[in-house]
């Protein structure tokens, strides 16, 4: 009776978090782009310092930039704040952003251009730069034929919700559970089907390897595909361009492994490789990351 009485308290909390994210989206779509974005930028800058990811935004960017200054460090934390609460606020109107095509830039756009031609399948690596929902939209409008992977939510309402507003900009999500998932993506490759993951949140049990100079779990899945398949790996990240929702996704030069007789070290290899991709665009553009995320063991966090 109390495990029916707390799966029906569930729904019910599910559904009500739903109906707010609909309510806060209609309300959202009565302004203009930037006007959404803007807003999104003062409340996460006003409210984000209060909340405990504050502290584990700051800690990640000691560790990440241990000679700033506490003032560097400040205005980071500041920045970032910023950051994040444009892309959480543009999420509610993705698809309006997404159809005002000046409004996205893409660099290097022969080379998705080949992969969707035939130049392909490719493993898609990147981080959450930015608003990285838009290197999806920018594979969609290319024509490539992609798995793009994602975590899905707890609330399967509001999953639903994300699934139908990524769907709206010609986005097929596909979210992998265990060793099944990862035998569709298989599948999916042997198919000539690109596969997409973000590669640069903790992966628990993941391969140790050094993300600026601190040791960190990384997942193995994009390294382990691409050699499985001799297939290279293929980053993008993204950028915003100016104040408000404009944006530049930059498809880079692919990553080939080498494959010898030891898989777990060229496994491990393109893990450290991926890494080191992942760092330097973040040194570059160290406001765009996601810094509220714990991405390195626990340790580090209770000193």
């Amino acid at each position: 009776m109390a495990a029916l009485n707390h799966s029906y308290v569930s729904k019910l909390v599910w559904m009500l978090e739903a109906w707010l994210f609909d309510a806060i989206s209609a309300f959202a779509r009565l302004f203009p782009i930037d006007s959404v974005s803007n807003s999104g930028a003062w409340i996460f800058r006003t409210l984000g310092p209060l909340t405990s990811a504050h502290r584990v935004a700051e800690r990640n960017l000691r560790l990440a930039f241990p000679h700033a200054s506490d003032a560097e460090i400040k205005v980071l934390l500041r920045a970032q704040w910023i950051e994040l609460g444009r892309t959480l606020t543009e999420f509610l109107i993705l698809d309006r952003i997404v159809a005002d095509t000046g409004r996205l830039q893409l660099t290097n756009e022969a080379r998705l251009g080949a992969i969707a031609a035939g130049d392909g399948p490719v493993v898609f690596i990147s981080g959450h730069f930015s608003n990285f929902e838009m290197m999806a939209a920018a594979m969609a409008r290319s024509g490539v034929k992609v798995q793009v992977t994602y975590r899905a939510m707890n609330n399967p309402y509001m999953d639903e919700r994300v699934r139908r507003m990524r769907f709206k900009y010609g986005v097929r999500l596909f979210a992998p559970k265990g060793l099944e998932g990862a035998r569709e993506l298989m599948r999916a490759l042997g198919r000539g089907e690109s596969v997409a993951l973000l590669n640069d949140q903790k992966f628990n049990g993941g391969v140790a390897a050094p993300f600026f100079g601190v040791t960190a779990h990384t997942a193995p899945g994009p390294s382990t595909f691409a050699l499985r398949f001799g297939i290279p790996l293929q980053p993008l990240s993204v950028e915003r361009i100016g104040p408000g929702a404009r944006f530049r996704v930059i498809a880079h030069e692919p990553i080939r492994l080498e494959a010898t007789d030891d898989r777990d070290a060229d496994i491990e290899a393109g893990v450290r490789r991926i890494n080191a991709f992942m760092e330097e665009r973040i040194r570059a553009r160290p406001t765009e990351w996601f810094w509220v995320h714990r991405r390195w063991p626990n340790e580090v966090y209770q000193r």
